[in-house]
């Protein structure tokens, strides 16, 4: 019998996009909940259901540990969770079933609880905690392990008797002290099992960890229900130790640091390049910023330091765009960090977004120039997706239909009145996906790879002017963009010596 039995509904296998990727992580977030249980003296066990089978394994698991209390806590590291896939709904709903079965009571944590806690509470789930969580989640465990009703605190939702459920609960739970946590137990994660799916996959084995949690900016579409813009930063000297055991013990080729935003502070970024170095933990990273951040002095610390790859939220090569999205970012700040980034040897690569409200032809012809003028090495495209406690959901509250949440990551469809269907969004990603690939591709398959751009290029140019949403459309964005930065979609005998064949 443990005290308390943790897990998460993210399971891989449920989401075809990502089996496709295969990079696998182990949950962040539901570790660092087990690291505070543990300090706080509970006994804890985990079923991790990224690489296990909820259906088919965690009744098994559930009458092996007998849990007294269980926990779905979400990993607020990884930005799938953040999604709100409904397929993790199905997990949550099978896991919760199990456990209100053998009258167990359940505790909730993540993106979606906070935002819809009456749908969860309404699938038996008893309490769902909101916030930085895990004082809370050890407060309420000591007040169900003495057979206590659990006193009113922030971020806590509670499920009544009456009437089905009541909702109370003050502002968001609040943990100042995240960075003085324990690091995530290594024994609750079976790192072999990880190993092999990244072995196979790719050839080497990566790991995640975090230096940092929240994000101060402020972007309008951002959803942040668990930090709100509150900045964490863990010490440089622990996370160098870290990286030094997840390299020595768990035997890590690779790192993918999981912080919503590396390299904001450039003091610490030269600081952890010195406690790295010193320790011997240099290890191949890679890491999510901004193309601000990238400036020459915080590039070379994080160079020495081993990091290998930059994912820079871009979103559009259209600055009306990024001021629409209060994304606080020049467009002459990428031009810059790619630059920088590639002189280090550093690979530099975009998130991009598709369909933001005010984004016509003419935007999204200027972020595929963008693209074209600093060669990224790669790209990850999205669409806007509206999430409530956003000034963009509020926006677009009013075109919404039923369907208000993707099934899986790669559900990329437009739930409001964008300016073009989903379909031609989809046929500008996999043209624009295409492209970038062939730039590394070798000269054996070059001009193949350079008509099949060709004739996705093509696709999009024949979908666009039917597939306009009229009403979403401002004045004259279906104009060209005028002048030397004009946009051109490259014809097949152009496009072949432009690759270089």
């Amino acid at each position: 019998m443990v005290d308390i039995l943790l897990t998460h509904a993210y399971h891989l296998p449920y989401d075809p996009k990502q089996v496709r990727k295969m990079q696998p992580y182990r949950p962040l977030g539901t570790l660092f909940a087990a690291a505070a249980l543990r300090a706080a003296g509970f006994s804890v066990a985990l079923f991790d259901t990224m690489l296990r089978d909820p259906e088919k394994e965690f009744a098994g698991f559930f009458a092996q540990h007998h849990p007294r209390i269980l926990a779905i806590y979400e990993d607020d590291f990884n930005f799938l969770s953040k999604m709100c896939l409904t397929r993790m709904r199905d997990v949550a709903w099978h896991i919760a079933a199990i456990a209100k079965q053998n009258d167990v009571p359940i505790i909730a944590h993540g993106s979606d609880a906070s935002d819809h806690p009456d749908l969860f509470l309404s699938r038996g789930i008893d309490y769902i905690l909101r916030g930085e969580a895990e004082e809370s989640l050890v407060t309420l465990c000591r007040a169900l392990s003495r057979g206590a009703k659990p006193e009113q605190m922030d971020g806590l939702i509670s499920r009544g008797l009456h009437d089905g459920y009541e909702i109370s609960a003050r502002q968001l739970a609040k943990n100042p002290d995240w960075t003085l946590l324990p690091q995530p137990p290594r024994d609750l994660t079976d790192f072999q099992q990880y190993r092999k799916a990244w072995q196979q996959a790719h050839g080497y084995f990566s790991v995640n960890m975090v230096a940092s949690r929240g994000c101060p900016y402020h972007c309008n579409w951002c959803a942040k229900p668990i930090s709100g813009n509150k900045f964490h930063l863990r010490a440089a000297s622990a996370v160098a130790e870290e990286m030094l055991q997840l390299k020595t013990e768990a035997r890590a080729e690779h790192i993918w640091f999981s912080d919503d935003v590396f390299a904001l502070n450039r003091h610490w970024v030269k600081e952890f390049a010195v406690e790295v170095t010193r320790r011997d933990a240099v290890i191949p990273f890679k890491i999510q910023s901004r193309a601000d951040l990238m400036i020459e002095e915080t590039v070379e610390a994080l160079q020495s330091a081993g990091c290998s790859e930059v994912w820079m939220g871009v979103e559009s090569g259209s600055q009306k765009i990024l001021r629409a999205m209060d994304k606080g970012l020049l467009l002459s700040d990428v031009y810059s960090a790619r630059q920088t980034l590639r002189r280090a040897g550093i690979r530099a690569c975009f998130f991009l977004q598709f369909g933001y409200p005010g984004e016509g032809w003419r935007e999204l012809q200027e972020t595929i120039q963008l693209v074209r003028n600093t060669r990224p090495d790669d790209i990850g495209i999205s669409f806007s997706y509206p999430l409530p406690g956003t000034v963009f959901y509020e926006r677009v509250q009013a075109q919404l239909g039923s369907k208000r949440n993707w099934s899986d990551s790669d559900d990329l469809c437009i739930m409001f009145h964008g300016a073009y269907t989903s379909e031609f969004y989809r046929a500008v990603r996999d043209a624009l996906h295409a492209e970038v690939d062939s730039w590394s591709t070798d000269r054996k398959h070059l001009e193949a790879s350079a008509t099949m751009v060709n004739e996705l290029w093509q696709k999009v140019m024949a979908l666009e002017p039917v597939s306009k949403n009229p009403s979403a459309l401002m004045p004259n964005e279906t104009s060209l963009p005028e002048g030397p930065g004009k946009t051109e979609f490259i014809p097949v005998h152009q496009l072949s010596g432009a690759l270089g064949v």
